[in-house]
């Protein structure tokens, strides 16, 4: 069996990278990175048969590519998966793997070469629908006339006239998923806000055609418990870990 890993630009695997996102049926965090040009992309091939690819890009500085986080074999070739990878491995020579514990063959090849390995972020998908309200908050898209400070997110929570939390969805991710973000000034936090926005912006998604997701440090139980009151539950998480040195 003859393994050939070659460097390739991402009109080369996009019909495996198409295979990839409809087989795992999640919010992909790193689609980004191809869209932002942060990443390096690889074909495989064994006996000359197209049989997947591989994507490396940055994690401390973009311009970098030490950390695979993309590895995808189509099925029948999946046997030869530690082969493929060492090879690959040793072309790219990244020192680092990212991946989503809900990409089940990428984080097998994380717990099969690294060690250290930790999770960094939680990752949340959609479970039910809420109905919060809160007395005299509106839910509005920014105008104008609104203060940014700094802040340039569409969405606001308005009480008074004040501007109390605000938020937005992020488009840069696989299609139909969109990335909810928000922040609540600190003065009026645990009054309800945050998880008002958050079911706001959930609506707002869904009316865009698009499927909320979220994610949080893994750290962050405030920001977990806010999301999970909202809605969401938990789909996975964000795994790091470092390769062990592979003989040549």
């Amino acid at each position: 069996m003859r393994v050939c890993v070659s460097k390739i630009g991402l009109d080369g695997v996009r019909d495996l990278r198409t295979m990839f996102l409809h087989e795992n049926h999640f919010q992909f965090v790193c689609n980004k990175c191809h869209d932002y040009g942060w990443a390096d992309t690889w074909l495989f091939r064994i006996d000359n048969v197209r049989v997947g690819y591989g994507s490396v890009w940055g994690t401390d500085r973009r311009q970098d590519r030490d950390a695979i986080f993309e590895f995808y074999l189509l099925p029948p070739y999946r046997k030869h998966a530690s082969v493929v990878f060492e090879e690959f491995q040793m072309h790219c020579k990244a020192t680092w793997i990212e991946s989503q514990s809900n990409d089940i063959f990428l984080t097998t090849m994380l717990y099969r070469f690294c060690e250290n390995s930790f999770a960094e972020a939680i990752l949340f998908e959609d479970d039910f629908q809420t109905s919060f309200e809160v007395p005299g908050a509106i839910f509005r898209k920014r105008s104008e006339h609104d203060p940014m400070d700094g802040d340039e997110s569409e969405y606001v929570i308005d009480v008074g006239g004040e501007i109390v939390a605000s938020g937005g969805l992020m488009l840069n991710y696989n299609i139909p998923y969109a990335d909810i973000y928000m922040q609540t000034r600190e003065s009026y936090r645990e009054k309800g806000y945050a998880t008002y926005i958050v079911q706001e912006l959930k609506r707002m998604a869904y009316k865009m055609g698009r499927v909320p997701a979220a994610r949080c440090n893994i750290g962050n139980r405030v920001s977990q418990a806010t999301l999970e009151k909202a809605g969401f539950r938990v789909c996975g998480f964000r795994l790091k870990g470092a390769i062990r040195i592979l003989e040549e």
